[in-house]
């Protein structure tokens, strides 16, 4: 039976694809001069901490990338971040089932207290937060999702699932031994969430929860 649902953030509660992609394309262009790169390109790593990302689009230039990208972003913040509709109701329903509820991201603590302060509501239906500062190692490792259930009363990985809109998430669910719950809505297509394999695939939140509280239900 299901004990623990782990939720991403970016893309899964929160929409943050527009803001995360201008903010990519904002960097990209002030630092490597690259105004060409592709939507694909920019968002390929989304899901992994942020350094990482820079890291893969330019080793040389990672540091300078980091700091051009976090400066778009907090001024276009409230402008540009969106919640998915539904986000706190359905949350809420996993809680009044008796099964835990944690955000596991690879987001700093300090932007997800940026999206908290548009969102309070989100702080309300959620038990704990697991963010980038809070581990050692991230997804797609399984360390982050861990942590989680350790946070939550150390439930067991096999009462346990991870939802996300990245095939990181997929992996890190497959690394940690929880199941998968994959969300078409973020900044991944289907055909490459499908990919990854994971358990689910769902379109939308009120078919992820669903999913969940039939795993609830044994």
């Amino acid at each position: 039976m299901l004990k623990a649902a782990l939720f991403d953030f970016d893309g899964t509660l929160v929409d943050t694809t527009e803001l995360i992609y201008q903010s990519m394309r904002h960097a990209a262009g002030e630092v490597l001069g690259r105004d060409d790169l592709a939507r694909e390109v920019l968002m390929a790593n989304v899901g992994q901490p942020l350094p990482r990302q820079m890291e893969l689009l330019s080793a040389e230039h990672a540091e300078a990338l980091l700091d051009s990208y976090r400066l778009h972003n907090e001024e276009h913040h409230d402008a540009l971040i969106r919640e998915f509709p539904g986000v706190e109701d359905n949350l809420a329903r996993l809680r009044a089932a008796g099964v835990g509820v944690a955000v596991v991201t690879s987001k700093r603590r300090f932007s997800v207290e940026m999206a908290l302060k548009t969102f309070p509501g989100l702080g309300e239906v959620v038990d704990t937060w697991v963010t980038m500062e809070d581990t050692e190692e991230h997804k797609p490792r399984p360390e982050p999702l861990l942590k989680g259930l350790e946070l939550l009363g150390a439930v067991p990985r096999g009462e346990a699932a991870y939802v996300g809109d990245s095939p990181f998430d997929v992996a890190a669910a497959r690394a940690a031994g929880v199941k998968s719950v994959a969300v078409s809505w973020g900044a991944f297509t289907e055909k490459a969430l499908r990919a990854a394999e994971p358990d689910h695939l769902v379109p939308d939140l009120n078919a992820a929860v669903d999913v969940l509280l039939e795993m609830a239900d044994g």
